[in-house]
């Protein structure tokens, strides 16, 4: 039902029992022309990442080609770097889809997030711009899959702040319901709230009492230092933050409130302008609708198919749910993207390891556990791998693999 191939530059590579991908540095598939992938979806529509192609030759730069019988679609002519977030999941829109993440220049903080139905002729369902990146997951393992993004085309430039100098872009949460794009952030308030703590462990006193009683501007005067506009500045940026991260989950009171406490009083008016006018205009300018209170649901906890040994039933089942032992995928889930950070090179001889690893109806992984000798940075390495998920029934499901993993050169 699959085929699949990934080819990279002549660097140390990890070795697994799905197709191979590179120890580490590139966080996309393809960049600057360098890494290849391509995949033939069971509906027939085959997926193409790879150099983009100047008169017959491959140039600096990446394309994407979607392909069924004789006929294709180039969709992306030529970029930066060009990523596949998901391929194979349904986000919503009652269709396997595949989703492209495109950087047309290194220069570029933010990226285009691409939607195509993987049906024959392929369609291009929804396009998303002004994030830094998109991941979409099934966040919470209960069967619905999200699209993680951020604000950072709204805020950056931002009363002259640059998204460089941001520690923490305004997250957005989104997610597809009977086929619209909802802001669903609201049901995230603890992700939110993981942040908000911190940033407020991080303020000194003294300097948010200096910078409350600033112009807020922080136009440059005779009277300060270069050295208390920078402290100036920087706790300017951590009152921003604390106050979009109450914004943009959905507590907006809490949110004005926040800035009221700990912005200068004379300047207040024209920050809260600035910032409604910027969330205006950004990814919220792109949805359907917002989910400003999350509505109650019966919490569901998605199956996760097992794909491991017939034998091992009793190890696998799927998760808080007894009834459903021995439930099995049809199909595998296929790597996309798997790296390394790095690996030490007593590593590299070392005998094969195993890791077990539940993956999302997303192809996202969910959970990670090393067997034998333990080694927490694959684990952690695991997190950021991408898989086409499992099928059951032709439909995307979570699943729980084991992967037997060695190094080569």
């Amino acid at each position: 039902m699959w085929t699949q191939r990934y080819l990279r530059k002549s660097v140390p590579l990890l070795l697994l029992l799905t197709p191979v991908l590179t120890l580490a540095q590139p966080q996309s598939l393809c960049i600057d022309g360098f890494g290849a992938f391509q995949t033939s979806f069971f509906t027939g529509v085959q997926v193409t990442v790879g150099a983009a192609k100047k008169e017959g030759f491959a140039a600096r730069s990446c394309s994407a080609t979607l392909a069924w019988g004789k006929d294709s679609l180039l969709i992306v002519p030529e970029a930066e770097s060009l990523d596949i977030d998901a391929l194979g999941a349904d986000l919503g829109l009652v269709r396997p889809v595949v989703a492209f993440q495109v950087k047309n220049s290194g220069a570029d903080w933010f990226v285009t997030y691409k939607i195509y139905s993987l049906e024959k002729p392929p369609r291009l369902l929804r396009t998303l711009t002004g994030g830094s990146s998109f991941s979409a997951a099934d966040t919470d393992l209960d069967g619905r899959i999200e699209i993680w993004t951020d604000d950072a085309g709204a805020v950056n430039g931002l009363d002259r702040l640059s998204v460089g100098e941001l520690d923490l872009l305004p997250t957005t949460v989104l997610r597809f319901e009977k086929q619209k794009l909802i802001d669903v952030s609201a049901e995230f308030q603890s992700h939110y709230d993981r942040h908000i703590s911190q940033l407020y462990t991080e303020l000194d006193s003294m300097e948010l009492s200096d910078f409350k009683n600033s112009d807020g501007k922080l136009e440059p005067t005779p009277s300060s230092s270069a050295e208390q506009l920078h402290r100036r500045r920087l706790t300017k940026v951590k009152v921003l933050e604390i106050v979009w991260a109450y914004l943009y989950s959905g507590r907006e009171q809490q949110a004005w409130e926040t800035l009221a406490e700990m912005w200068p009083t004379a300047d207040l008016d024209r920050i809260r302008s600035l910032i409604l006018n910027a969330r205006t205009a950004g990814i919220r300018s792109q949805v359907d609708g917002v989910e400003e209170k999350p509505r109650p649901h019966a919490k569901k906890i998605a199956y996760v198919y097992d794909t491991v040994g017939e034998n091992n039933e009793h190890s696998h089942d799927p998760v808080d749910d007894p009834a459903s032992r021995n439930f099995r995928a049809d199909v595998k889930p296929q790597a996309i993207l798997l790296r390394r950070r790095g690996v030490p090179e007593k590593s590299l001889s070392q005998s094969e390891k195993m890791v077990e690893i539940v993956i999302d109806a997303a192809g996202k992984v969910r959970s990670a556990k090393a067997t034998g000798d333990k080694d927490l940075d694959l684990v952690n390495d695991c997190a950021s791998w991408k898989f086409i998920p499992a099928f059951k029934d032709e439909h995307p499901v979570a699943s729980r693999i084991r992967l037997a993993l060695s190094y080569l050169r």
